[in-house]
């Protein structure tokens, strides 16, 4: 059942702040107490993003063009990689490649602007311009017209879809204790022995078993199955190689972190790898969740070649040095760290549910389609 909406352009109930860099070779401008966010701190989807990689000085603030942004204020990309999109739970400063954006007061909720953007990502990057790179101008939100609801519905709405990213994110907190608890109980036991084997020693490969597939390829497919690069899920196909749990290691370009561990992704179910990640499991009393753990802790910088594309190849994965416990103490580890996994992927299929719930109900809500009443969710 449709509600009484009012038509706006996008432009006139919302005010568009910039952002700016201070100069990056005057020192006293940084490494300061002000977050100063970029695209690049955009996180996963979630509705806030708590760091960011750099920060400035007040000094780099007051000689910059940076605005600082509220709390609860929205941040959106505008250039390179444009419509990510995120709130501010506190002060931060940013720099030019995105728009901060705030609900003129008594129009709108910021709340529910939050998930009016994020409906209308499609819209604005369809207007996006620029001959190097994309970029959202400020023309592209008076191009944008919207239907807003009055703000008693407007804040029922928006209650009803951060119930569900509050959950969402409540689950991802949870998991990195587990994931932390793990690691942990590593340390403790293990932590201080030196490496007595080889990698190969305690690892499976099932490289052979992958396939690239083009973007033109996966264009043509169903969304189904998850499709996994060297550092992250990077799409969806109709169809999957592998059915289980596996640990996937960057094999070239994205390979190391800034600390000097490998790349992984901890994975499960039905899903596709392109050529540019190991696939893994454990052997010889080591689980995919303990060689997990291992490989998290075990730094592999010595063992990487390549000058332009850093890659880590079979052989010198298996020649890694790292600790090798009893299959005693292994049985221990495992029968102590299994149970916390299993919740692990319990709550990231929890909320792989909520988040296609709400990718489905927010275009509804938005447009009136749907009420919170007929949506049915609980808050």
């Amino acid at each position: 059942m449709r509600t009484e909406r009012t038509a706006h352009q996008l432009a006139d109930i919302i005010d568009l702040i910039g952002g700016g860099t201070p100069k990056t070779s005057i020192p006293e401008y940084w490494d300061g107490e002000i977050p100063w966010l970029s695209v690049k701190d955009f996180n996963n989807d979630d509705r806030y993003v708590y760091s960011t990689e750099k920060s400035i000085t007040q000094t780099g603030f007051n000689n910059s063009s940076s605005k600082m942004l509220a709390h609860d204020d929205i941040i959106i990309s505008a250039r390179g990689t444009v419509g990510e999109l995120a709130m501010i739970p506190f002060p931060m400063a940013f720099n030019q490649s995105c728009y901060g954006i705030r609900g003129k007061k008594g129009a709108i909720l910021q709340t529910y602007l939050y998930y009016l953007l994020k409906d209308s990502i499609r819209l604005l990057e369809n207007q996006t311009h620029g001959s190097v790179f994309d970029t959202i101008t400020r023309n592209a939100f008076a191009n944008i017209k919207v239907n807003l609801p009055m703000i008693h519905e407007q804040q029922t709405v928006a209650d009803t879809l951060t119930a569900l990213d509050d959950k969402i994110a409540a689950n991802k907190r949870i998991n990195h204790r587990l994931e932390q608890m793990a690691q942990a109980i590593w340390s403790e036991r293990f932590g201080g022995l030196e490496p007595n084997g080889k990698l190969g020693e305690v690892i499976e490969i099932f490289d052979s078993k992958r396939v690239p597939l083009s973007g033109s390829q996966r264009e043509k497919m169903d969304k189904t199955y998850p499709y996994y690069g060297a550092a992250a899920l990077m799409d969806y196909v109709d169809d999957y190689l592998f059915d289980g749990i596996y640990l996937l290691l960057g094999e070239d370009g994205s390979v190391i972190d800034d600390s000097g561990f490998p790349v992984l992704q901890y994975v499960w179910g039905k899903f596709w790898v392109n050529n540019h990640a190991h696939i893994l499991q454990g052997r010889n009393g080591f689980t995919v969740e303990s060689l997990y753990v291992l490989l998290s802790q075990t730094g592999v910088a010595s063992i990487i070649t390549g000058a332009v594309q850093p890659k880590i190849n079979q052989a010198n994965l298996k020649a890694l040095e790292v600790v090798i416990p009893s299959r005693n103490e292994m049985v221990q580890f495992n029968d102590t760290v299994d149970s916390l996994f299993v919740q692990i992927r319990n709550h990231h299929d929890e909320n792989l549910r909520l988040a296609a719930l709400r990718d489905t109900l927010l275009p509804r809500l938005m447009s009136g389609e749907l009420s919170v009443a007929d949506a049915g969710v609980k808050r």
